[in-house]
């Protein structure tokens, strides 16, 4: 990444935060093709009765917003954490931290958070309760669409609208409230109620990726240029235009993305997105318009999911500039540089503050210091703007140590002079890809939920062998104990492999067992029958979760079998090119039962 050795990520979860600063998700279920909708309601009952996961304090009634992971959630939430490590950390060899949750008010407000992060409300007269103006006017005319009489000239235009929504000023949303008479009818649309979408605890994986401002090239851009990914660039957005396909190489050459460093991490996103089982076709970038890019950001992309609550952001891709930096720089009086050995003597140009100390001492007395050592370490790109200030109003303020300085011409001017570097020092700039996971798992559970054809009772998730909680269930045909020494030699040759996975020995048929199996998304499942106790070399079947398609192999040679499987080095296809096809179940001499 130019001339920095490295990148710098942190895995932190968050406190809990203001649910009105969460980016709100409405139901877009009537503006959907039907074949085009997860049946959430038995989707999230299977979630709910597997426990993935349930809402926090339950015997209690619950607290909205906050859930609790059980055994498959957890195990789910695990693997896609390490994929995620493995996807980067691994391949960009980033150095890993762990951060506080907690922040000191004075980081938030030198980062601009505190000032700019404002987003606009309304407030309930009657209850007193505040609402963020843009997702309410969205739930407005979301309403107003799913109406039959809404005519298809009317609905064009409201979603013009919702397209636009973040890049409307103050007066624009308030000319739109009154356009479609908004009114307090609307007020429960928009409450909390999308499970682990809107929550008010969330995990979260960011990467920090420094980068030399004058070198914003990305040597390993070639390896996924020619991805074809779903763009939504701000002007297709503003114009009223649909997202395209594009290769990454076109968007980053016609300067649709802001450059190559910021296109490698949006291709190596999108990999990685597939990769835990987010759907090709229901994958897109959405590019921040400009009155909604914050900030700190000089472009912005956010993949997005389709989902049954409408398009959700998962993942943000920010190039923050050198905003960070200079900032907590300006403030701290730590400069945040790195040296950069020039080949040979380089003459560049400096603007500096030249303070009045004379003038500041008399005004601020013992607090003079805490101005002077201010202007010191200011970048040109802030002196530039004081100056501005102090031409067209005769002064300019500073805040530094908890203190307020007013600064007048005859205090301060600003000097412009040449001077040789032998060392140069440069303040990266910073891409920053910042991953939701809840979110993330909730699209990967929209986007592999299975109902089995014929079969409406018989629900399963199809994720990737790589995130599936367990990668192999271990089912005696039986309980006849001649199998069980077979169970325990698997059971502990996968455990040697790293391969994680369930007995279930129970009593049930060993179609239900599959079925139970299938329902918490195991990839691969292995059965000890009568053929296993009684011929040699000793096999077992092994199933593959999706097509339901069975082979027969020895027992010694399947837990290596499905650890290849379950990290990708080789496909169900290639197991059944090398393995014979098995069609049904032996439970005793005279009876064969299918799934």
């Amino acid at each position: 990444c130019g001339c920095w050795p490295s990148s710098l990520s942190k895995l932190s979860i968050p406190d809990l935060h203001n649910p009105f600063d969460s980016f709100s998700i409405l139901q877009e279920l009537a503006l959907q093709p039907k074949d085009d909708i997860v049946d959430r309601t038995k989707m999230e009952d299977t979630l709910k009765r597997r426990f993935f996961y349930d809402q926090a304090f339950a015997i209690y009634g619950g607290v909205s917003g906050l859930y609790d992971f059980g055994p498959v959630g957890c195990a789910l939430k695990n693997n896609i954490l390490q994929v995620w490590r493995q996807h980067f950390i691994q391949e960009e060899q980033i150095l890993e931290i762990d951060c506080t949750m907690l922040t000191p008010e004075p980081v938030l407000k030198t980062s601009g958070h505190v000032d700019k992060f404002a987003d606009y409300m309304v407030k309930d007269v009657k209850n007193g309760e505040c609402f963020r103006a843009d997702h309410l006017l969205k739930a407005h005319l979301q309403k107003l669409m799913s109406d039959k009489k809404c005519t298809s000239e009317k609905k064009s235009e409201m979603e013009g609208v919702i397209t636009q929504m973040d890049n409307y000023t103050q007066q624009e949303l308030a000319d739109l409230f009154v356009q479609y008479n908004i009114g307090n009818s609307f007020r429960n649309e928009i409450s909390p109620r999308s499970g682990l979408i809107r929550v008010r605890e969330f995990t979260m994986a960011e990467i920090e990726h420094f980068v030399d401002p004058n070198e914003k090239v990305h040597s390993k851009f070639s390896s996924v240029a020619d991805l074809e990914i779903m763009l939504y660039s701000s002007k297709a957005q503003t114009s009223g235009q649909s997202a395209q396909i594009m290769k990454l190489g076109d968007a980053v050459e016609q300067g649709i993305i802001n450059n190559s460093v910021l296109g490698y991490f949006v291709g190596r996103i999108y990999l990685y997105l597939i990769k835990v089982g987010v759907a090709k076709d229901k994958l897109r970038f959405r590019q921040h318009m400009d009155n909604e890019m914050a900030h700190y950001a000089c472009d912005c992309w956010d993949a997005e999911t389709k989902t049954s609550y409408g398009w959700i952001e998962i993942v943000g891709c920010a190039d923050r500039s050198c905003y960070d930096l200079l900032c907590h720089a300006r403030a701290t009086k730590v400069p945040l540089v790195l040296p950069s050995l020039t080949a040979s003597h380089k003459v560049v140009n400096v603007v500096q503050f030249e303070p009045n100390k004379g003038a500041i001492g008399k005004a601020y007395k013992k607090d003079a210091k805490f101005a002077m050592e201010y202007l010191a370490i200011c970048d040109e790109c802030y002196i530039t703007g004081q100056e501005k200030l102090l031409n067209e109003n005769g002064e300019f303020t500073i805040e530094t140590e908890g203190k307020t300085f007013k600064l007048t011409k005859d205090m301060v001017n600003v000097k412009r002079f040449q001077k040789t570097l032998h060392v140069e020092e440069v303040v990266p700039n910073v891409i920053e890809p910042s991953f939701g996971i809840g979110r993330i798992m909730y699209s990967i559970f929209e986007h592999t939920f299975r109902i089995r054809e014929g079969d409406e009772q018989r629900t399963y998730f199809s994720f990737p062998a790589t995130v599936a909680p367990y990668k192999c269930s271990v089912l005696p045909l039986s309980q006849n104990q001649e199998f069980m020494p077979f169970v325990r030699e698997l059971s502990e040759a996968l455990t040697r492999n790293g391969v994680s996975h369930k007995v279930d020995d129970s009593s049930g048929s060993i179609g239900r067992r599959y079925a139970r199996t299938d329902e918490i998304g195991v990839a691969f499942g292995i059965t000890i029958d009568f053929d296993t106790v009684n011929k040699t070399p000793h096999t077992a079947t092994l199933r593959d979760r999706d097509s339901m398609r069975q082979i027969r192999a020895e027992v010694s040679e399947l837990p290596e079998i499905v650890r290849d499987l379950a990290n990708g080095a080789i496909t169900w296809t290639e197991v059944e090119s090398k393995y014979p096809i098995f069609e049904g179940q032996e439970t005793s001499k005279k009876e064969t039962v299918e799934e």
